[in-house]
């Protein structure tokens, strides 16, 4: 077995309203930022799995995406697997 890492990028689906995007591009907005709109705010997760390939790597993560670490009625995510760039032992 190889250990891969995995970045996962979790955001709101765009038909629902993200309250803390919208407090933080308001905010913006009221200072020096007028030109500042559409902003989102999403979840960045990094975790490292152990699977025979990083396909195989691939569908453990979307599978613990779909079962825990998003909720896909509310979220999208996209997931990108990497050759081990760091090790937590």
């Amino acid at each position: 077995m190889k250990k891969f890492n995995a970045i996962i990028t979790i955001t709101l689906r765009k038909g629902i309203l993200d309250v803390q995007g919208k407090t933080v591009e308001h905010a913006l907005q009221a200072t020096d930022f007028p030109m500042i709109s559409q902003l989102r705010i999403g979840k960045y997760v990094e975790l490292t799995v152990q699977a025979k390939d990083s396909d195989a790597a691939e569908a453990i993560v979307e599978k613990a995406c779909s079962k825990l670490i998003a909720n896909p009625i509310m979220e999208d995510y996209s997931i990108e697997i990497l050759e081990p760039l760091w090790e937590n032992s």
